[in-house]
């Protein structure tokens, strides 16, 4: 389940050459998350991702009229998930087999990576699973 081949539409393909054009920086994914547009950069890209002072964001986010967030890619599961969740303060992360869970610092940030109706949860699992084996995350 892990290895899914991944598609891309024709809007998706402009908006990554734009992204690798704007940014220099080698691209893995790209992917809507709700209303957030995600680009997943290799390991080792994100400072050229950022841009001096995040003006990378700040210009993406102009040209595409959308919020944009920015993820380095890692071969490890729980790196990745942290990655994913930054700049949410995580206290722990503890892998049981494919189930992951994950400790929030307080009240609010658990509130942040559950979501309403545990949308973010859901979809966090859908986007993780999308890499990796994984069954369900738990937040505690």
């Amino acid at each position: 389940m892990s290895e899914q081949k991944i598609t891309f539409d024709t809007e998706l393909i402009k908006i990554m050459a734009l992204f690798e054009n704007l940014t220099h920086s080698k691209l893995k994914d790209c992917f809507y998350d709700r209303e957030k547009l995600v680009f997943l950069v290799e390991p080792g890209e994100m400072g050229k991702a950022l841009g001096k002072n995040k003006s990378n964001i700040v210009q993406l986010e102009k040209l595409l009229k959308r919020k944009v967030k920015i993820v380095e890619f890692n071969t490890g599961r729980v790196q990745f998930i942290t990655n994913y969740l930054a700049p949410l303060k995580i206290v722990e992360i503890k892998e049981e087999g494919d189930v992951v869970t994950i400790t929030g610092a307080d009240t609010k940030t658990k509130g942040l990576m559950i979501g309403i109706k545990a949308q973010n949860l859901r979809n966090l699992e859908k986007i993780v699973s999308k890499y990796f084996t994984i069954q369900e995350i738990k937040v505690i």
